[in-house]
């Protein structure tokens, strides 16, 4: 179930939106100015906002450009009777994905936030494969892959190799490493490291003509192509 917030200080407007959600199975809160908003958004996880434009302490511009620095990726879908070009302009400036002008058909709302919620949902997809070359990461099932060839990992490989991949083309330090692997930031005088890398390699580079993991004599490891 998606749960939405709406931003709106008209409650038939609210009351008619909420109901008609609700029937289509959508968890609703309401919020009648940016002030109660912002509390909403401090306290729970939206998969979208509904936001009017006219509210009576700040305007829907101002909590949407204050929403894009905190969530850059929450769909929001703007509502005002300002129908204009210029008032549409400012509206997806502001960072609004959508804008819909009142009146409006609920249909045609209902329509326009399940567009929004199925780019999100690809779009979200999409970023839980880290990938670098031909090497892929998926971050949910903790699972590897070469060139779709699958690679069994250990715990600590998954970490290390997910360490790598979102750091491409960066030297990283034995201590950076240990730190953000093992959670040890001193050192140890052990060669932990260089052996978990060793394995790391064996796993994703053997069979393959290209390495992508390569040691700096000294300093550390880094991962390029």
């Amino acid at each position: 179930m998606a749960k939405i917030c709406v931003v709106e200080d008209e409650e038939k407007v609210s009351s008619f939106i909420k109901k008609g959600l609700a029937e289509h199975n959508y968890e609703v809160d309401i919020a009648s100015t940016g002030e109660a908003a912002f509390q909403l958004f401090d306290s729970n996880d939206y998969d979208l906002v509904i936001l009017d434009v006219m509210l009576p302490d700040m305007t829907g511009i101002e909590i949407c450009r204050q929403l894009r620095m905190d969530e850059p990726s929450m769909p929001v879908l703007m509502l005002s009777a300002l129908g204009t070009i210029d008032d549409k302009v400012n509206g997806l400036h502001s960072g609004a994905d959508d804008y819909l002008v009142k009146p409006f058909h609920f249909n045609e709302l209902l329509a326009r936030i399940e567009a929004m919620l199925r780019r999100r949902k690809t779009a979200d997809a999409d970023n839980h494969v880290l990938s670098f070359g031909d090497l892929r990461l998926n971050t949910w099932d903790k699972t590897a892959e070469r060139d779709g060839k699958q690679i069994n990992l250990t715990a600590k490989e998954y970490s290390l190799l997910e360490l790598f991949i979102k750091n491409p083309n960066k030297l990283l330090s034995r201590e950076h490493i240990m730190e953000r692997v093992w959670g040890i930031n001193f050192d140890t005088g052990t060669n932990m490291v260089d052996v978990y890398v060793n394995y790391l390699r064996n796993k994703i580079q053997k069979g393959f003509d290209k390495k992508l993991i390569h040691t700096v004599i000294g300093m550390g490891y880094i991962l390029k192509d």
